[in-house]
């Protein structure tokens, strides 16, 4: 305050122009360092409340991920989920925990339902439904496709088809085998194999000539069909199929080849022919490739080999497989003293009406996927296509074609 005061005093009882000047630079030097200091508290100030609104925004942004991870039962407090915990031992113990009570729940239900039917066995009632799982078979996409028991278009065009002569035994079918140009070892074990599965089935080496040149040999030796394993990277990987003399031309995809000298404890097939087995080929289009599979095979199979040949469609995947079965019936031995023997004092044995099938893999063992199927035999540039697989046909994994 002295030093204040004297200078304000001393500015003031000098009346000069050279006073008047100091008193104004002095004044404005104050007025600065007062804006100054009032914009940099009040720049302090808006940081301070901006920190902390952003907290409360986070906060409330977790409070409200929180409430929307956390799984609301009705009447109860909201269950707390594994994902919601940073710890790793505490979220692995309730995920432990929580897995267990989901696998007492469940066995007390198949408890109460095994209690039902036992319940509805002694009264004479008819038993519970059982429940059905949910997997994407029977949950597929509609198909206006699929073939129905009623369909006479579908009954009437069978008898008109390129394979009616051969599935009607007007025909007896004849098969020509052969690979790609440049072919791999596996190629020809494949086929091989196949010889020893399909029947009337002949393998002639492929050499330098045009797929179309083998089309029409074969039409003029009056084969029924001819297959071409075609091999990449020293590995089968396609399959064509073509019926003759009016096709259809069926191209597939090959994959999870297996050979016969690879399965283990495999069989060795004997020269019946086999019987043939075509599942869950539902559609229009897969009819079509049934009977084109059926047309591979004769039509009176010799039931005495016990061979069975299956192609099994699952989500557009064949499944091929080739098994040898043979039935047998248990005998079980039972020691009580009324079934000795009074003689010899052995037991009896007492047959069982329990009859089970055993079934050995003779192979080979692959997995097809039709890729395309062509109007006509082979042809590449004026083909017509009846179907050609696209990826952006591929919209949903419940919709199949086959």
């Amino acid at each position: 305050m002295r030093g204040r005061f004297a200078i304000s005093f001393s500015l003031s009882s000098i009346n000069s122009p050279f006073a008047a000047g100091v008193n104004s630079v002095v004044f404005c030097a104050f007025a600065v360092s007062v804006s100054v200091s009032v914009s940099l508290s009040v720049s302090v100030y808006s940081e301070v409340m901006g920190s902390k609104r952003k907290n409360r925004e986070v906060q409330s942004d977790d409070d409200e991920s929180v409430k929307r991870r956390t799984k609301k039962v009705d009447g109860e407090k909201p269950q707390l989920l594994p994902s919601m915990i940073k710890n790793k031992e505490k979220r692995s113990a309730l995920y432990a925990k929580l897995k267990h009570e989901k696998k007492t729940e469940k066995r007390k239900q198949a408890k109460a339902r095994e209690a039902l039917e036992s319940r509805a066995l002694e009264l004479g009632e008819e038993l519970p439904p059982k429940k059905i799982p949910r997997t994407i078979e029977n949950t597929r996409e509609a198909d206006e496709t699929v073939c129905r028991p009623d369909d006479e278009e579908l009954f009437a065009g069978n008898d008109a088809d390129e394979f009616s002569s051969v599935l009607s035994r007007e025909r007896v079918p004849k098969i020509l085998m052969t690979t790609c140009r440049f072919n791999s070892t596996r190629g020809p074990a494949l086929i091989k194999d196949l010889l020893t599965v399909i029947p009337n089935a002949e393998y002639y080496k492929r050499g330098t000539y045009d797929l179309k040149k083998i089309v029409e040999y074969a039409n003029n030796k009056e084969y029924t069909s001819v297959i071409v394993v075609h091999t990449s990277r020293r590995e089968p990987d396609a399959l064509l199929i073509i019926g003759l003399p009016n096709g259809p031309t069926a191209h597939f995809k090959l994959s999870n080849l297996v050979l016969h000298k690879d399965l283990k404890n495999h069989g060795n097939p004997t020269g019946h022919k086999p019987e043939l087995v075509l599942n869950n080929f539902t559609t229009r289009l897969g009819h079509r490739i049934g009977r084109l599979i059926q047309s591979l095979f004769p039509q009176d199979p010799e039931f005495r080999g016990r061979r069975v040949v299956t192609f099994h469609n699952q989500r557009d995947f064949i499944f091929f497989r080739h098994h040898r079965y043979i039935f047998e019936t248990r005998e079980d031995k039972q020691a009580n003293a009324n079934n000795k023997d009074t003689d010899t004092g052995e037991e009896k044995k007492t047959l069982k009406g329990k009859i089970i099938a055993r079934l050995q893999e003779c192979g080979p063992r692959f997995t097809l996927k039709l890729t395309s199927l062509q109007h006509g035999t082979f042809d590449t540039k004026g083909g017509e296509y009846e179907w050609v697989h696209k990826p952006e046909m591929d919209t949903s994994r419940r919709r199949f074609f086959l």
